[in-house]
């Protein structure tokens, strides 16, 4: 679901301290200013080991320990292509509706900087391994679905990371920089989208989509937080029906909310300096969360300025249309089959958008297959299991919590040993434990079970009924609405956890 902001008005712009920090996404320009947005969108893909080494690809070591003599260019060390990450690849080409090149080689990226040990990168240049595809993105709440062009998928190793830091612990104010090899090799595959997007919704969306379909195909695990997704936007504005006007590019946006909020102030950002008689240079710039504002990173580099040339430590790649169709044969449901496959099993569409693409998905399937009511799984998963996991900090991995816990959960409710109430006292007892024992067991241990028995329930109606004469007198007289009273006093006597079903039937039955 869409959220708003309003974009700063030029006069706003000139101090940036003056921004609003508004939590939405989408901006409106000036009248008679249009925008328009290219997307690049880096995936780290979930091989075992990097792209030309042994090393491992794990997250969170310690700082410059799986390195080795190839990923930081050590003399006479030669790189040996990963064929799965070259297989993944091709794998999200394909689901992106791309056509994988027969033949396609890596380059040499020339640049100095400390991210990159050996002052290259080892990318891919004229001939990508995937070109023309598209994309269909959901946008908004209307179901109108706008197509964006992919242009390339290519091939490449991410860089190490550098960490900035000093007394002001900002980018620009960092006194030292510390470098970790650690990511420098794993293997990256960079999305690039054709200028289609006109505005920050739509690339919101097809960030979501494009993020969904890389889960779906298992080939990365696509965690924001952690860097193994990133997105770069180019952002230019223009008057209707004159050319493109000059781009700058907005570097290593880490979340779908930071996106729209970076391209809606830039667009606007690069108004206010054309219609203040400057004109907007080709850069790069750096995203600033905390104010909200964009700023000068860097002169953007050009085609010229890496001075490409074949890498000549690595042969073509020949991929021959049996082996295409082989990694064809992989590829699994979509995201826009799966949201339709819920919707028609009765998931309301906004859970199925909820569901795809996220770690909950999997949690939904196997419950689901174990005989839970796909709407009622739905509902406890967008609902009480995310608001619980969010809650504690936890995904829904580290919580342990499994479709079979998530389909007794639903079966416990329907058969009346949990009333609703309870249940989410069940679920968050679930999330304490860590998965570690079933919601039976939790309800048993806990004396969270539902008093449901008809005789020891009559028993407490009879004496509430006798403890409140007035109330049932204006129940008689006509006052049905009374009896919610009566129901509050039994689950009172009960601790809640008489079933509110049975206590309504019996209290009526007892009045008369």
């Amino acid at each position: 679901m869409s959220e708003t902001i309003q974009v700063p008005v030029p006069g706003e712009l000139r101090d940036a301290d003056k921004v609003q920090k508004d939590t939405g996404t989408a901006g409106v320009l000036p009248e008679g200013w249009a925008m328009t947005i290219g997307l690049e969108v880096h995936v780290e893909l979930t091989t075992r080991t990097k792209m030309w080494c042994g090393c491992s690809t794990v997250f969170g070591g310690d700082p410059n320990t799986n390195v080795c003599e190839v990923c930081t260019g050590q003399p006479g060390a030669l790189p040996v292509l990963n064929a799965q990450a070259l297989e993944d690849a091709a794998l999200l080409g394909l689901a992106l509706q791309g056509d994988i090149a027969e033949v396609c080689r890596f380059h040499r990226k020339n640049y100095f900087y400390p991210d990159m040990a050996k002052n290259y990168q080892i990318s891919q240049y004229d001939v990508p391994l995937v070109h023309d595809g598209w994309l269909d993105v959901p946008v908004g709440d209307s179901g109108e679905v706008h197509r964006v062009g992919i242009e390339r998928l290519h091939m490449e190793e991410d860089t190490g990371k550098s960490m900035h830091v000093g007394e002001s612990g900002r980018l620009h104010g960092a006194d030292r920089s510390l470098i970790d090899y650690n990511r420098c090799g794993i293997p990256l595959l960079e999305v690039v989208s054709r200028p289609h997007v006109h505005d920050p919704e739509t690339a919101q969306a097809y960030l979501r989509e494009l993020v969904a379909i890389v889960r779906a195909t298992g080939v990365s695990d696509a965690r924001m937080e952690e860097g193994s997704i990133r997105c770069d936007a180019n952002v230019s504005v223009a008057r209707p029906g004159q050319p493109l006007g000059t781009r700058c590019e907005i570097k290593n946006l880490n979340s779908v909310r930071s996106l729209g909020r970076a391209i809606g102030y830039e667009a606007a950002r690069q108004v206010a300096v054309i219609e203040d008689g400057g004109t907007i240079t080709m850069e790069t710039r750096h995203w600033d969360e905390g104010r909200g504002v964009t700023e000068t990173l860097r002169k953007k580099e050009s085609v010229t300025d890496y001075r490409y040339f074949p890498d000549p430590d690595l042969v073509e790649i020949v991929s021959p249309r049996e082996w295409v169709e082989g990694v064809r044969a992989r590829l699994p449901e979509l995201p826009v089959a799966t949201r339709a496959r819920l919707v028609d099993a009765g998931v309301p569409a906004e859970a199925a958008g909820t569901l795809v693409g996220s770690d909950l998905l999997p949690r939904y399937d196997e419950a689901v297959a174990a005989g839970a009511s796909p709407a009622a799984v739905a509902n406890w998963l967008t609902g009480d299991v995310t608001g619980q996991l969010g809650a504690a900090g936890l995904t829904i991995d580290e919580a342990g919590i499994t479709g079979a816990h998530i389909a007794e959960l639903v079966a416990l409710v329907d058969d009346g040993t949990l009333s609703t109430k309870l249940a989410k006292q069940v679920l968050e007892g679930l999330v304490e434990e860590r998965g570690a024992k079933s919601p039976s067991r939790i309800a048993a241990d806990r004396g969270l079970q539902q008093v449901s028995d008809e005789g020891e329930l009559r028993a407490i109606c009879e004496q509430v009924v006798a403890d409140n004469t007035g109330t049932v007198e204006q129940i008689r007289g006509g006052n049905q609405k009374a009896i919610g009273a009566l129901v509050g006093q039994v689950m009172k006597a009960t601790k809640g956890q008489a079933d509110p079903r049975k206590t309504n039937e019996l209290l009526r039955d007892l009045i008369g």
